[in-house]
């Protein structure tokens, strides 16, 4: 199961829930996991640096989280949003049936858990965040960012977390020439060998976030 915990819409092994303390959003919660999805023993250190690295999302409008796994992002995004509608995405469906019932542990009642195709083609996002899952391979994860970042809103921003080692940087010089005239890319921190990645809308915004500067590896 290394690669189907988390490529595969319908993982093989039995789904066994069990609980999981983490903190979201600043508080200490007790949720579900099991295995078959990413992650399922702990928050990732990838989604710890992308959630610490962010500026708050949106307050309304569309948000999403792509690849939601047990639902860390679309959790606080929900949470940090209450009026806003969150998209949690996934090709995993243990994955989306975890993130409806921690998402109903915690009292959020604005997510929304779907299969790629089930998101209408006319949603527009606020927001995107996302770690996104690199070990599909270099074409699957090229026609992934295809599908979702143009989709961001006019003055919108998506947020990517990839690790370095595992080709932050060659992927920020992809989006660059693929989105060139589109979307605008940049880095926004460094962090524990992470690299916290600023996708925006080119037509521009109103006191706009400032860049992060790097944090010095230990």
């Amino acid at each position: 199961m290394a690669h189907e915990h988390y490529f595969s819409a319908h993982p093989s092994g039995e789904f066994i829930a069990k609980p999981l303390t983490v903190a979201i959003a600043g508080r200490e919660v007790q949720l579900q996991t099991a295995g078959g999805v990413f992650s399922p023993n702990a928050l990732d250190a990838g989604t710890q640096v992308l959630l610490s690295h962010v500026p708050p999302p949106p307050p309304s409008g569309d948000l999403l989280d792509l690849g939601c796994g047990w639902g860390a992002i679309a959790l606080t995004l929900a949470t940090e949003s209450p009026h806003a509608t969150v998209w949690a995405v996934d090709v995993n469906e243990r994955a989306l049936e975890l993130t409806r019932r921690n998402a109903e542990l915690l009292g959020l009642n604005n997510i929304r858990t779907a299969l790629p195709h089930e998101v209408p083609d006319d949603v527009r996002f606020m927001c995107i965040w996302s770690n996104p899952p690199i070990r599909i391979g270099k074409n699957e994860l090229h026609g992934l960012l295809d599908a979702w970042l143009p989709r961001l809103r006019e003055s919108a921003d998506g947020w990517l977390v990839v690790a370095r080692n595992l080709g932050a940087d060659s992927l920020q010089r992809w989006m660059d020439a693929r989105y060139d005239g589109e979307l605008t890319i940049s880095r926004h921190a460094t962090h524990k060998g992470y690299r916290v990645l600023r996708v925006r809308n080119r037509s521009g915004r109103t006191g706009a976030i400032p860049v992060m500067p790097d944090i010095p590896e230990v």
